[in-house]
C-alpha cells in the first residue's frame, strides 16, 4: 500500500518538497564552484588550493550531522528536526557572509553542513514513512530527477551572483533557500510520524539500532557501495573546476559546461524511475557500475595517448557526464536497498546510512583531490578503482541474497 502523504498535500507537491530538501546539498556545494578561485585569492593567497576546503568542510559537517538528525526525528517528529536544521543552516550562512578569514568561513561551512543534514536525512525518512519497496525507490528517483535540475542551474546562478555581489552573495542566497524550505514544511506538511510510532532518544536504543543494521548483510554492503558511489561523485565535483581551468583552459565557460552535463545526466533518474520497478534496484546499480568501469578504463587509456586539445576536452566532458549520470542510477537505489529492511527504525537507518557513507566518501575523495597535478591521471585512476570495488561488492550482494532470500 502506498498512502498519500496527506490530505492537504498532493503527490506532485510532496515530491517537489522532498526534491527541494534533498537539493539543499547540491545547491550548497555546486553553486560555490565558480567562486573557489576568488575565495582562494582573497582569503588564502598563499595557497589558493585551500579553497577546495569550502566543499569538503561542508560535506564533513553534513556527514556528522546526519548521524543525529534521524534519531532526533524518530524521537521528536520529522518537522521539528527539519525546522531546527534550517535554522542552524541560516545562522551559519550569515556567519560565513560576515567572515574575514578562510578559517572562520570553513567553521561556518561545517555548521552549515550540520544544519543541512536535517532536510537531507529527514526527507528520506519521510519517504520511507509513507512508501515501501520498489515504489519507494521510484518516488526517490522522481524526486532526484527534479533534484538534478539544481546542479544544472547552480553554477550559472553562482556566476550571476559573482558578477553582482561577489562570493559573499552566495550565503545570502543560501539563507533565502533555507527560509523557503522551512516555511513550506511548516505550512504545508502535516507531521508524517505519529506519536505512537516514535522512539525515545536514548543511547542504548541507538546502539541497538546500529548493531541491527550492521548485522544485516544487505544493509551493510549497500552502505559500502553507496560510500564508493558518493566518493566517485565527490571526487569529480572537487576536481572538476580545476580541470576545466588548468588542464583545458575552459575556466570561463565552466558554469555552462557544468550545467549542460548536469542536464544531460538528469535523464538518469528518468531512466531509473522507468526501469527500477521491472529490473530491480540491485541490477540497476550493478549494471551502472559495470558501465562506469568501462568508461573510466577508456578515459585512462586515452590519457596515455596524446590527443588534439578539442578531442581531449570532448572526451572528458563525456566522461564527466557518465559519472553524474551513473550517480542518478545508483544512489537512490542504494538508499532504498539499505532502508527497505529498516522501516521500523527509518530515521535512525537514514542517519546511519547517510553519516557513514558521506563521511567515508569525503575521506576517500579528499586525498584524491589533493593529488591533482595538472593531469587527469589521479582522477581517472581513483574513479576506476572505486567503480571496480563497488561492482565486486554488488556481485557479493547478489550471492548473499541468493543464500538468504528476503522476498
Amino acid at each position: 500500500m502506498t498512502p498519500s502523504p496527506s490530505h492537504t498535500m498532493s503527490k506532485p507537491e510532496f515530491i517537489s518538497l522532498v526534491a527541494m530538501m534533498m537539493a539543499t546539498i547540491a545547491f550548497s556545494i555546486d553553486a560555490m564552484l565558480p567562486a573557489l578561485p576568488e575565495i582562494g585569492v582573497q582569503l588564502s593567497p598563499g595557497d589558493i588550493n585551500r579553497a577546495q576546503l569550502i566543499l569538503t568542510s561542508f560535506v564533513l559537517g553534513m556527514g556528522l550531522g546526519t548521524f543525529f538528525t534521524g534519531p532526533l526525528s524518530d524521537a521528536f517528529g520529522r518537522k521539528p528536526v527539519i525546522i531546527a536544521g534550517a535554522a542552524i543552516y541560516i545562522i551559519s550562512a550569515a556567519v560565513a557572509w560576515a567572515s574575514t578569514s578562510l578559517e572562520l568561513v570553513l567553521i561556518a561551512r561545517v555548521t552549515m553542513g550540520l544544519g543541512a543534514a536535517g532536510p537531507r536525512v529527514v526527507a528520506l525518512a519521510i519517504v520511507r514513512d509513507l512508501y515501501s519497496g520498489r515504489e519507494m525507490a521510484k518516488m526517490i528517483s522522481i524526486a532526484m530527477m527534479i533534484f538534478t535540475l539544481v546542479p544544472a542551474v547552480a553554477p550559472l546562478l553562482g556566476q550571476g551572483i559573482m558578477l553582482f555581489s561577489g562570493w559573499r552573495g552566495f550565503f545570502v542566497a543560501f539563507v533565502v533557500f533555507a527560509c523557503v524550505i522551512a516555511l513550506w514544511v511548516q505550512i504545508r506538511l502535516p507531521e508524517p510520524l505519529a506519536r505512537e510510532n516514535r522512539r525515545p532518544f536514548r543511547l542504548p536504543l541507538m546502539m541497538a539500532a546500529i548493531r541491527e543494521m550492521m548485522l544485516h548483510p544487505t544493509v551493510r554492503l549497500s552502505i559500502l557501495v553507496q560510500t564508493l558511489c558518493l566518493a566517485i561523485l565527490f571526487t569529480m565535483i572537487t576536481m572538476v573546476q580545476q580541470i576545466y581551468d588548468l588542464v583545458f583552459d575552459h575556466g570561463d565557460s565552466f558554469p555552462y559546461w557544468f550545467s549542460l552535463v548536469a542536464l544531460l545526466s538528469g535523464s538518469a533518474s528518468i531512466l531509473n524511475a522507468s526501469l527500477v520497478v521491472r529490473v530491480g534496484m540491485r541490477r540497476m546499480v550493478t549494471w551502472s557500475l559495470a558501465a562506469q568501469i568501462v568508461f573510466s578504463a577508456i578515459m585512462l587509456g586515452f590519457e596515455a595517448v596524446p590527443l588534439p586539445a578539442g578531442m581531449a576536452f570532448g572526451l572528458f566532458v563525456a566522461w564527466q557526464t557518465s559519472v553524474f549520470f551513473i550517480a542518478g542510477t545508483t544512489l537512490g537505489n542504494l538508499n532504498a536497498m539499505a532502508m527497505e529492511p529498516m522501516g521500523h527504525i527509518a530515521g535512525m537507518a537514514a542517519s546511519v546510512i547517510g553519516s557513514i557513507s558521506t563521511v567515508l566518501a569525503a575521506a576517500i575523495s579528499a586525498p584524491i583531490g589533493l593529488l591533482f597535478n595538472g593531469t587527469l591521471l589521479p582522477i581517472t585512476l581513483g574513479i576506476l578503482t572505486m567503480a571496480s570495488a563497488g561492482y565486486l561488492l554488488m556481485l557479493h550482494i547478489a550471492r548473499v541474497e541468493a543464500r538468504f532470500p528476503t522476498d
